[in-house]
């Protein structure tokens, strides 16, 4: 069941780090290939035949001051090892959603693209 869309400076409203976060994920995507984006109250879901991306805001959901201005959750094949991950869950057989807080524009590197690239090539 998909939530309704609203707009994306609505999504982002008195959340200018995660807007900046969102930006530079948005451009990589891009970079990789042609997606659709759907932005509802919750999340950003981006997709192709099915989801391979999700981007929020966990202090709408977590009542901690600590958390990071953006979630990406990535769905692949396989659960990948990395400790970067804040949490990894298999849904279903062979499909893991894993999550990853970022909090600067600096951990969106080559090995989040990598992820991205993976993500987006199983969702064909």
């Amino acid at each position: 069941m998909a939530g309704t869309p609203v707009r994306l400076e609505d999504f982002f409203a008195s959340q200018e780090q995660a807007r900046r976060l969102f930006e530079t994920v948005s451009s990589l995507l891009e970079e990789i290939g042609l997606f659709e984006m759907r932005v509802t109250k919750s999340q950003i879901a981006f997709r192709r035949r099915r989801g391979f991306a999700w981007v929020w805001i966990p202090a709408r959901y977590l009542r901690r001051s600590n958390t990071a201005p953006l979630v990406l959750s990535l769905a692949l094949p396989f659960r990948d090892p990395s400790p970067r991950w804040k949490q990894v869950v298999e849904p279903y057989p062979g499909r893991f959603i894993h999550h990853l807080e970022i909090d600067g524009t600096g951990e969106i590197d080559d090995e989040v693209k990598t992820w991205l690239n993976l993500a987006w090539s199983s969702a064909r």
